[in-house]
């Protein structure tokens, strides 16, 4: 059978529940905890924190919910613990958790992989012709913050040094598992399958419980979400892994809910492009093998890039965001109504006092679909909540807006109540984000371990070539004849949906492998850009997944400008999977009459 590594995910973001650590501690029987914190919106405001106090900066939760409550079980059980919880400040994480263990009674060696921060190279970068990623814009000069995303190999470095708790700054998310699996089987850097198997192993447990069934298409299936498990992947010497979960928890593994997570926030499924390996994910198998527990593999792995994607983050003017709930009959009318009152008012007091225009306002009626567009079906509710959102360069402007929202309480139309939040909404600073390419040859890597720095050498030469990859597969489409019917797309598929920057990417699997001809056929790059015109203002681009029997579309700039920068309602797309399943397809009579009677069933 040969040796296994048993690694649990209890974090997929900084705020996640306190409960996944003490699950798979106490009950996974793992070699290895890891804690995901970090997202692109988090490092922005991680950023800002460390700009009001120099001392934070890094995810508090990893000391308060993991390491102080946990820290004598993880020694006694030789659980090694591996985090990016150092976010933009990984020495000052680092001292608080060795604070933590000693008021545990505990001595752990804690390692802190350094590197990835770039601030105060930013000029030398500027210098050396650094571009923004899409836009080729010249990297700002008031930046905030400049990580790069590191990889494994320093983390299976520390891990050699005899680390029991490795904390890094800015990383992959996946490299929190393929650092453990390259140190315990000695995979090399040239074992690009293997590379691609263990990074793939990575990218399933990054969200924590969302591949055991959290977000799933199917949620009222999954049981128990108050007892939600957190996933396990026991991985053997040649990357193939299986998922599962401990005894007597909630959630529910199966090749869907494991497949939608990985499509999860990818772009091209051929060249899913990291520090260590670039991974094609457009084979990969997924096999149920037990009750709740899932067999990975098929990934394929190539050369990496030379580069680095880097992250920077810069102040770009401010926004505000209030909320107040609309009431009665016309409830969508009257909150638009009022909302278009609101803003022409200030518009005005703006002018008067030489403050300029806003950059940017978004006026959306949750309850009314106005995130549908024209494909809203209930602009008849009777009871609405109204969001504005503005952008400007000046805090002042938005703290007019701010006051003049509740006086149309008032002075406005009938039903206005339940102003959400305490008292008038305040204005917020916009950090954007500046994506970019740094060549590895200038982000020296080091780990700083009991005090003394060891630099470590990370291939640098990359070799990926994009003229390798595989042509995207040919799935034939099939558009059924006249006894058609239209379906809800979710009738034939999953989807999954998720951000990066400000692009979203949609992943939709199908049911069964005979439904998949009819969505070769019919959701198609351009329904697609057709069905999300109202939101898309670039270009959308499908992948075939054969291997799941998926696709993968990218939607570029859906978000508007995606993150914090962003002023709509879901600035980070999860919910563009749940409007794209709505979409209408036609299918056969005779079908569509049996999934209505398997749905009943």
């Amino acid at each position: 059978m040969g040796r296994k590594i048993r690694i649990g995910g209890s974090s997929g973001f900084w705020g996640d529940t306190e409960l996944a650590a003490v699950q798979l501690v106490r009950h996974g029987n793992i070699d290895y905890l890891i804690n995901d914190y970090l997202a692109e919106i988090t490092m922005s405001i991680m950023a800002a924190m460390r700009l009001r106090k120099p001392e934070t900066g890094y995810a508090t939760d990893f000391v308060t919910h993991v390491m102080a409550p946990l820290a004598r079980e993880i020694a006694e059980k030789k659980i090694k613990v591996v985090t990016n919880a150092g976010g933009v400040n990984p020495l000052a994480c680092r001292d608080a958790v060795m604070k933590a263990a000693e008021a545990a009674g505990v001595k752990l060696k804690v390692a802190v992989v350094l590197g990835d921060d770039l601030m105060s190279r930013s000029a030398e970068m500027r210098d050396a012709g650094i571009v923004e990623l899409d836009s080729s814009e010249v990297l700002p000069k008031n930046l905030v913050s400049m990580n790069s995303y590191l990889g494994a190999v320093p983390i299976a470095r520390a891990l050699a040094e005899g680390a029991d708790v490795v904390i890094t700054g800015r990383c992959v998310d996946s490299a929190l598992v393929l650092g453990p699996l390259m140190h315990e089987f000695g995979w090399k850097a040239e074992d690009f399958d293997k590379l691609a198997m263990g990074s793939l192993a990575g990218h399933i447990l990054e969200c924590g419980a969302q591949c055991n069934g959290g977000n799933f298409t199917d949620w009222h299936l999954v049981p128990d979400y108050d007892n939600m498990g957190f996933p396990i992947a026991e991985v053997d010497e040649n990357g193939v892994f299986t998922v599962s979960k401990p005894a007597n928890t909630g959630g529910l593994i199966t090749p869907a809910t494991v497949g939608e997570q990985m499509l999860y926030e990818i772009g091209d499924p051929r060249a899913y492009l990291l520090p260590d390996v670039s991974c094609d994910f457009t084979r990969v198998k997924i096999e149920q093998v037990a009750k709740d527990v899932v067999k990975v593999s098929g990934a394929v792995g190539r050369a990496p890039t030379d580069t680095y994607k880097t992250s920077a983050t810069y102040p770009d003017g401010f926004k505000l965001t209030a909320a107040f709930m609309m009431g009665g009959i016309d409830a969508a009318k009257k909150g638009r109504h009022i909302s278009d009152a609101i803003v022409k008012r200030v518009r005005r007091m703006l002018r008067e006092r030489n403050l300029g225009d806003f950059r940017e306002v978004s006026i959306e009626t949750l309850g009314a679909e106005t995130t549908y567009g024209p494909h809203a079906r209930h602009a008849g509710s009777r009871e609405v909540v109204v969001k504005i959102a503005a952008r400007h360069d000046q805090k002042e402007a938005l703290t007019i807006l701010g006051r003049e929202i509740s006086p149309m309480g008032t002075g406005g139309v009938p039903g206005m109540t339940g102003f959400f939040g305490s008292g008038r909404a305040t204005p917020n600073p916009v950090i954007r984000l500046f994506s970019c390419m740094v060549p590895k040859t200038m982000v020296p890597v080091e780990i700083d371990i009991d005090g003394t720095r060891i630099a470590v050498d990370v291939p640098s030469k990359g070799g990926f070539d994009p003229k390798s990859l595989p042509a995207d597969s040919a799935i034939a489409g099939s558009v059924p004849g006249g006894d058609a019917v239209s379906l809800p797309l979710v009738s034939l598929a999953y989807g999954r949906s998720g951000d990066k920057g400000d692009s979203c990417n949609i992943g939709i699997i199908a049911r069964k492998p005979d439904y998949l001809p009819l969505i070769a056929a019919q959701v198609t790059e351009h329904s697609v850009a057709q069905y999300f015109a109202h939101r898309v203002k670039g270009k959308v681009t499908r992948w075939a997944l054969p291997g799941i029997d998926g696709f993968n579309f990218l939607l570029r700039g859906a978000l508007g400008g995606g993150g914090v920068a962003s002023l709509q309602a879901d600035p980070q797309g999860k919910a563009y999977a749940q409007m794209l399943l709505d979409m209408p397809v036609k299918v056969p009579a005779a079908l569509a009459k049996e999934i209505d009677r398997q749905r009943a069933a």
